[in-house]
């Protein structure tokens, strides 16, 4: 049987976490430039992403370049966001015939304005559709998104807008660039490193965490299936005991 005959449909996650991790590697493996592990990861999140429309996912969030990747070598940096304007106008025709809509959380200001501006296009144009929505992590730190809701949450303490005591975690978490989705259930981490690298440290308070060694290039239907599988097994009690579920 294989995993996705496994899998049942009235207990999915509703919205899923992905770090994409070993492209370089797997790339190096193969003997390339890491530059086409990058590629062929742009495929798996295709594969992914169809997968995940499939099975009825509402909400993916790919980790696609921290605010970390910007201190890579520059030639490295320039290939990627070169490879994202790529598969942001190549994908955008696949997203709209799968019903998927396209969101982008992170410090976007620092993305180039090509990117930025491609970006902005395919999110207006799949803003219509009524299926997935795909969430891409860029320029993004957890550590960031904290430190800059706080930042506006204490402006509006000083101005009166907000009172101390108005302050709690529902207030937080609408002044996260997720506001507009739900907590993660599942975050899925591909190439072996067992850590979530600043990755939507709040949001994933409640999540279920799933680390395969595959590489992200090799991670495909096949592997997405199997993470839900496990995530089925487990029994999420929130601080309750198993006789109150």
């Amino acid at each position: 049987m294989s995993y996705l005959e496994k899998i049942d449909k009235t207990r999915l996650p509703q919205h899923i976490a992905i770090i994409m991790d070993g492209n370089g590697r797997w790339a190096k493996e193969r003997n390339m430039e890491r530059t086409y592990g990058h590629k062929y990861g742009v495929d798996a999140v295709r594969t992914v992403t169809e997968a995940a429309v499939e099975i009825g996912v509402k909400y993916l969030t790919l980790y696609t370049f921290s605010t970390e990747n910007w201190s890579r070598p520059d030639e490295e940096i320039t290939a990627l966001m070169a490879l994202m304007v790529m598969a942001i106008e190549r994908e955008t025709p696949d997203l709209m015939k799968n019903n998927v809509r396209l969101n982008a959380i992170g410090d976007l200001s620092r993305m180039p304005d090509e990117v930025k501006a491609r970006l902005d296009n395919c999110i207006v144009q799949t803003s219509v559709n009524t299926g997935l929505t795909l969430i891409l992590a860029l320029s993004y730190s957890s550590r960031w998104e904290i430190t800059d809701a706080t930042k506006r949450i204490a402006a509006d303490v000083a101005s009166g807008q907000l009172a101390i005591n108005d302050i709690d975690e529902s207030l937080i978490s609408s002044r996260l660039t997720t506001a507009a989705f739900p907590d993660p259930d599942l975050l899925i981490r591909t190439g072996g490193e067992l850590r979530i690298s600043n990755f939507l440290m709040w949001q994933l308070s409640y999540a279920e965490l799933y680390f395969t060694e595959e590489y992200w290039p090799d991670f495909g239907k096949e592997s997405l299936y199997k993470a839900i599988c496990d995530y089925q097994s487990r029994e999420r009690r929130f601080g309750k005991i198993s006789e109150q579920l």
